[in-house]
């Protein structure tokens, strides 16, 4: 794994793949993406530089652990802005019915708690691709070598 090409390349892209999964999770109530796939696209991130420079060095980024518990706040989130319509007297993921303000139609805040969504659904998406692939990567064939 000392391909220098490789090495270049990974780590020209990868800044730019996760600014575009960054900015396809928070514009996604305004264009096509959202919070699922601007999740799958950082994640895909992550997964080119463990494969160029190995698991190790990927894992001393973003640690299994901290992806397991990323997978975890993602989820929490969703919950807890749902909640947070519940607590404003209306229901479960209530947007305009709870008093959230919707905004101008094409503008960042015009979707009321949907980026909030997208945010929590991206967390969840990327942590989830990430920690599979640890945990595939770190299974080992019938002759007991890593793969």
């Amino acid at each position: 794994m000392d391909d220098l090409v490789t090495h270049s390349v990974c780590r020209f892209m990868v800044p730019f793949v996760q600014l575009y999964g960054v900015y396809l999770i928070f514009y996604g109530h305004l264009s096509p993406g959202g919070g699922f796939a601007g999740g799958a696209v950082v994640a895909a991130s992550i997964i080119l530089y463990a494969l160029s420079f190995g698991r190790e060095t990927a894992s001393r980024r973003i640690a299994s652990g901290v992806s397991q518990l990323m997978e975890s706040g993602g989820g929490l989130w969703f919950i807890l802005v749902g909640l947070f319509g519940i607590l404003l007297g209306a229901n479960f993921l209530a947007n305009k019915a709870a008093g959230f303000y919707l905004g101008t139609p094409g503008q960042f805040f015009s979707s009321g708690i949907i980026v909030l969504l997208s945010f929590g659904i991206g967390i969840k998406v990327a942590s989830t691709m990430i920690t599979l692939y640890y945990n595939l990567s770190a299974e080992v064939d019938e002759h007991g070598n890593d793969i």
